[in-house]
């Protein structure tokens, strides 16, 4: 559906809960330019094929490919449909750097995250399902494209609009928000959604306090005048500074609730099955629980709220 003036979304299907990764076309002169890509694998293909014909698009006609960041459910067809139309794919430096580690080293990054998690209390049995469900995400990542570097700051002219390239890490290490100031409109990803809160995470090898990051990404985000954001998952967004203050209080009550779940001493994992549901989570969506509570973790030991504890095992307890 045409969402703005040239700007068409397309919903992509994805084969986990989130369902639905929203990528977007946009008219730029006689060629398109894509916002994010979706998950490569059938039905995402044949998704998109029915989206060049119902507006119109020819691959030859794809001028750009350019991503927000490199997590599979945006980056995953970056490299067929570069195949498809010998476009360039744009990327953020950092955002390459993970796509390295992460896709093309995929099995060492799994056996590290494996015994991350498991430093933190993630039983050996779990542990082996959330590699098989990252080995099985990195598979639906191919062919891996050629990456053009697109640096933060960076002025993109599409079409009559000219948006800027803004990082606004946290949900990932150099995630890019597009921000055309003259229509007051933003692609914005992942680091804005509606009826879902974007995850933060804490893996080994990314920043060290994802959350820190993503609340300074909501503050500056507040700095700009936003009438529609345009998000990669969910509704449209026509109340944005509302939103970024409803996300602000989001983490503040969770990180109250992850301090009561620590109490005197408990792994990550033991803080995490008395904030999530984990019973009923599989193990791609614990991946991202486990994750999510070392974020918030790690964000307590930094402000003071919370310490570290390593010996004999890595646990946290609340100030």
């Amino acid at each position: 559906m045409e969402v703005a003036d040239g700007i068409f979304q397309i919903q992509l299907p994805l084969p986990f809960p989130l369902r639905i990764v929203n990528c977007y076309a946009l008219r730029d002169g006689a060629e398109w330019t894509i916002v994010d890509t979706g998950l490569h694998y059938p039905p995402g293909e044949a998704a998109w094929q029915v989206a060049f014909e119902a507006f119109g698009i020819r691959p030859a006609q794809i001028g750009r490919i350019v991503l927000t960041h490199a997590h599979p459910d945006h980056f995953g067809m970056a490299g067929w449909l570069a195949g498809q139309s010998g476009a360039p794919v744009l990327l953020a430096p950092g955002e390459n750097a993970f796509a390295e580690r992460v896709w093309h080293n995929g099995a060492a990054n799994e056996q590290a995250i494996v015994e991350f998690f498991r430093a933190h209390g993630l039983p050996a049995g779990l542990a082996e399902q959330v590699r098989e469900t990252m080995a099985e995400n990195r598979a639906m990542t191919t062919p891996w494209p050629e990456v053009t570097a697109l640096a933060p700051g960076t002025a993109i002219e599409i079409g009559a609009r000219r948006f800027e390239a803004i990082a606004t890490p946290g949900h990932s290490d150099e995630h890019l928000v597009f921000y055309c100031a003259d229509e007051r409109l933003m692609l914005c990803g992942d680091a804005v959604l509606t009826k879902i809160t974007p995850n933060v995470s804490r893996w080994p090898d990314g920043n060290p306090n994802p959350l820190a990051d993503f609340l300074s990404s909501l503050e500056r985000l507040g700095d700009l005048d936003v009438a529609l954001a345009l998000p990669g998952h969910g509704p449209l967004i026509d109340k944005f500074g509302q939103r970024l203050g409803e996300l602000r209080q989001h983490h503040h009550e969770r990180l109250e609730m992850m301090a009561r779940a620590a109490g005197d001493g408990a792994t990550a994992f033991e803080v995490c099955t008395r904030v999530f549901p984990t019973s009923t989570l599989s193990p791609h969506q614990l991946r991202f629980a486990i994750a999510e509570t070392l974020a918030h973790l790690e964000h307590l030991v930094s402000i003071g709220q919370a310490e570290r504890i390593e010996q004999p095992a890595i646990m946290y307890r609340a100030a």
